[in-house]
């Protein structure tokens, strides 16, 4: 086999990241499209399978994960280190209890620190409180992100670096103007607006501003926009600091991820086989 092109990096937190970062929707069945699809993915995918779509990555380079504290997922992980012989860096996204002993909720009856510690023990490099609990301390009166300076201590005595996930496009402005220490941002970000709880260029402008590197997550709206369009967008609106997150069903759909990222970041067509049905035979 040759030498597959390796990806773009940049620095976060004094980390190197590739700029293209594997997403894990799609391994563990959060569709955001039915509960139907969501079956059809946990039910499709294993350990295996996700297995294979990671090592697909890794012959590009791309060697970061991104996904919650899960230990189904962390085997895959694992599994893919082995094989290849590359390390994957870690990215979690954990949600805890916000209120002791609480029986709902991402991890129920789960503390902070107990979350803290099972990211710690996957070896994660980043621990970036997810969407349910950021978002959650987001004080939109008082233009603060509350008790953030607690959880971003915790997450450092562990040895991660700390960030945030989030849906709320204040998320970023309050904590860059109250100095948070984190080293990155998770933010939404599509050319459909899916998700989005402000207009596109309002996000575009709050990335382009941010004080540190963002993560942006769901490219192609969780399957509404097709590859080349969604991803033309995306790299072609960010800065160079900045990274795209994709999850993806298949190592073909991997690689294809890939291939039409490099392209448009080298400012090229992407050269990938179309797919091919009885419509489209007048136009080969």
């Amino acid at each position: 086999m040759t030498d597959q092109p390796i990806f773009p990096r940049t620095l976060v937190g004094g980390v190197s990241l590739p700029r293209l970062l594997i997403g894990s929707n799609w391994f563990l069945g959060y569709s955001h499209t039915s509960l139907a699809k969501d079956r059809f993915i946990k039910e499709y995918q294993s350990r295996e399978r996700i297995t294979n779509i990671i090592c697909t990555f890794l012959e590009y380079g791309v060697d970061a994960v991104m996904g919650p504290s899960n230990p189904d997922l962390d085997e895959a992980i694992c599994d893919a280190e082995q094989r290849s012989g590359k390390p994957v860096i870690r990215i979690y996204t954990p949600g805890f209890d916000l209120t002791p002993a609480a029986s709902s909720g991402p991890n129920p009856g789960m503390s902070a620190e107990q979350v803290f510690d099972q990211c710690a023990a996957f070896g994660a490099a980043f621990c970036m409180p997810h969407q349910c609990i950021t978002d959650a301390l987001l004080d939109r009166r008082a233009g603060i992100i509350r008790d953030l300076d607690i959880y971003t201590q915790m997450i450092r005595q562990r040895g991660m670096i700390p960030g945030l996930s989030t849906h709320m496009s204040e998320t970023i402005v309050y904590a860059d103007r109250q100095n948070a220490d984190v080293e990155t941002y998770v933010q939404l970000y599509n050319a459909a607006g899916f998700l989005l709880q402000v207009e596109t260029d309002w996000v575009m402008h709050i990335i382009q501003n941010a004080r540190k590197p963002v993560m942006t997550i769901k490219p192609l709206a969780a399957g509404r926009i097709l590859p080349p369009v969604g991803f033309a967008f995306v790299w072609s609106t960010i800065r160079d600091c900045d990274m795209v997150t994709i999850g993806t069903t298949t190592p073909y759909e991997a690689r294809e991820a890939v291939e039409i990222s490099l392209a448009l970041l080298e400012k090229r067509i992407p050269d990938i086989e179309l797919q091919k049905t009885r419509s489209k035979k007048t136009l080969e």
